[in-house]
């Protein structure tokens, strides 16, 4: 069953890497690893549901389909559940199968991207000073200069220059940009207590 699925996907395309068992699959996988995982619920050793788990655990993201002759519902809900994509049956239909593998790597490939924006802003992020900081987290709450430098206890000049050196080191060309970027890194973007956003 193992060397039939690849040689079928192979003929499709796609790249394959087969894994007797998934303690073999573990011993590869890693955060960085890219592609999807064709899983079945019953296997030697951990079963499909236990692998799902430990790769959560150990932050490997890759997308994952289940394919297995052994599914019943509180199974399937439970691996959905867990973030599974998608629970196929066996026997499978090629167009199911080969969709349901379209949209798991297009999902790998967006989340990668995400993944790696965001870490390059954090890496922006980690440039700024702790008062360029302070001045980050009150500018995207829509606070004016001269609200900040009340709030910080220093010059509205002075807030304009951090706010400059914000903007730049955040690659941000606008107040918008600079929400958006802080949203990406979970910043919060409402104001602060005491305070009212200007319209």
């Amino acid at each position: 069953m193992l060397r039939g699925l690849c040689r079928l996907l192979q003929s499709a395309g796609w790249e394959t890497r087969a894994f007797d068992t998934p303690e073999a699959f573990l011993e590869s996988a890693g955060p960085d690893m890219a592609g999807c995982l064709l899983l079945d619920v019953q296997m030697p050793g951990l079963n499909g549901l236990e692998l799902q788990h430990s790769l959560i655990a150990s932050d490997c993201h890759l997308p994952i389909i289940f394919l297995t002759g052994h599914g019943d519902v509180p199974t399937s809900v439970r691996a959905m559940k867990a973030g599974a994509l998608d629970f196929l049956m066996k026997p499978v239909q090629e167009k199911e199968l080969f969709d349901a593998i379209g949209r798991a790597l297009e999902r790998d490939a967006n989340e990668r991207r995400e993944r790696r924006e965001r870490a390059e802003i954090e890496d922006r992020e980690r440039l700024l000073t702790p008062r360029e900081r302070e001045v980050f987290s009150l500018v995207i709450t829509g606070m004016l200069n001269k609200q900040i430098a009340g709030r910080l206890g220093t010059t509205e000049k002075t807030i304009k220059v951090h706010r400059g050196r914000v903007m730049e080191k955040m690659r941000a060309r606008s107040i918008a940009e600079l929400v958006r970027i802080a949203e990406r890194i979970g910043l919060p973007s409402q104001p602060p207590p005491h305070e009212t956003k200007v319209q």
